[in-house]
């Protein structure tokens, strides 16, 4: 395999990057990667990734279906750490490289802004202040919303004609834009789930039916499920609004033209999160929210699960955050593959333990 030389677009690539072979060991690693981690490109060459490496998501699941589907997979928040250091919080990308089968350019980009160790909580805590902002602005702006509506109401009783239409436009306005700071609200407001043994595909098949009569309507919904799955332990009316957020999202990438989006469970034993302790825990449970669409943006696809990041003309960009948000506080993992003509969002969670 022909590799970068040294001094081009690889040794001054600033995210740290690695290229992982078919058996999952490090071929080369660029020195943004040397420094985050702390580790020589001597000392990592050949030795196997999983080893050197403690990330919070599973990796050999990411490979593999890198190198079948032979498309990019982004995981946001996730930590990574070399086992000698405090875990960095970290979105990675997992990308086929050329036209070799099984090589994968693994990406680790850090969310930090200052230095490496102090670095992901602020990140955290700017998100926080930002969100705690929009609420405050949202609750504040709704009140003079309101009353911008009412009057356009009382204007329009001795109105008609283009008067009228004027100022219908402006009460549809203030209740579209109503309608985004109540998102904005929801966002910020998720209570901690109250878990306890949930069927998931009564879940599945409750956001099914309102997606059909609702915003899903003009597509086809088809349901692929194990009947054999265990439940998990999770909020139930948190993770319908989980796979309603899915599914709208599916439904209008297709922006109104009849398309199938297909709801697929099926149970991975082998799936495992690594913690930064080098403890595995087991994530068996897999949804799969799979639609037709155009497929999602490569300039937004690796930050899809961050605030206020749409891949829509007047999207909010809270919806998937949101659902990032309430799949991790289940201890799960979310993921996306996505190519035109296929999008899937794969969702990842724990099995609920047997009562004694």
């Amino acid at each position: 395999m022909s590799l970068p030389a040294p001094g081009t677009i690889w040794n001054s690539l600033p995210i740290p990057a690695l290229l992982i072979d078919g058996d999952e060991r490090v071929i080369e690693i660029n020195p943004a990667a040397e420094y985050f981690l702390n580790l020589s490109s001597k000392m990592l060459k050949g030795q196997s990734v999983m080893e050197r490496l403690a990330i919070a998501a599973p990796l050999e699941e990411i490979f593999a279906r890198v190198r079948k589907n032979r498309a990019a997979t982004f995981v946001n928040d996730v930590d990574v750490t070399t086992g000698e250091r405090a875990p960095i919080q970290c979105n990675i990308q997992a990308a086929p490289l050329g036209e070799e089968p099984d090589t994968v350019l693994l990406l680790i980009n850090p969310r930090e802004i200052a230095d490496r160790l102090g670095r992901a909580s602020m990140v955290k805590s700017a998100a926080r202040s930002a969100i705690g902002m929009a609420e405050m602005l949202a609750h504040e702006i709704k009140n003079p919303l309101a009353g911008i509506a009412g009057a356009a109401q009382l204007l329009s009783m001795n109105l008609s004609g283009e008067d009228l239409e004027l100022t219908d436009l402006i009460v549809d306005e203030t209740r579209r834009i109503v309608k985004l700071l109540e998102q904005v609200e929801q966002f910020g407001n998720v209570r901690p789930p109250e878990k306890k043994p949930v069927n998931i595909h009564d879940v599945l098949d409750r956001a099914r039916k309102s997606a059909t009569v609702g915003f899903g309507s003009h597509m086809t919904i088809l349901e692929d499920f194990d009947p054999s799955l265990p439940s998990t332990l999770g909020d139930a009316d948190q993770l319908t609004q989980v796979f309603l957020n899915l599914l709208k999202n599916a439904a209008e990438a297709a922006k109104g033209r009849p398309g199938t989006i297909r709801i697929h469970t099926f149970y991975d034993y082998a799936l495992r999160l690594r913690r930064a302790d080098g403890k595995g825990q087991a994530l068996p449970l897999q949804i799969e929210i799979i639609d037709d669409g155009p497929g999602i943006p490569p300039d937004i696809a690796g930050s899809l699960f961050e605030p206020f990041v749409s891949g829509r003309e007047n999207g909010t960009g809270l919806g998937l955050a949101l659902v990032s948000k309430i799949i991790s506080e289940h201890d799960g993992w979310i993921s996306v593959d996505s190519v035109p003509g296929r999008t899937v969002f794969r969702i990842s969670l724990p099995v609920a333990p047997k009562e004694s």
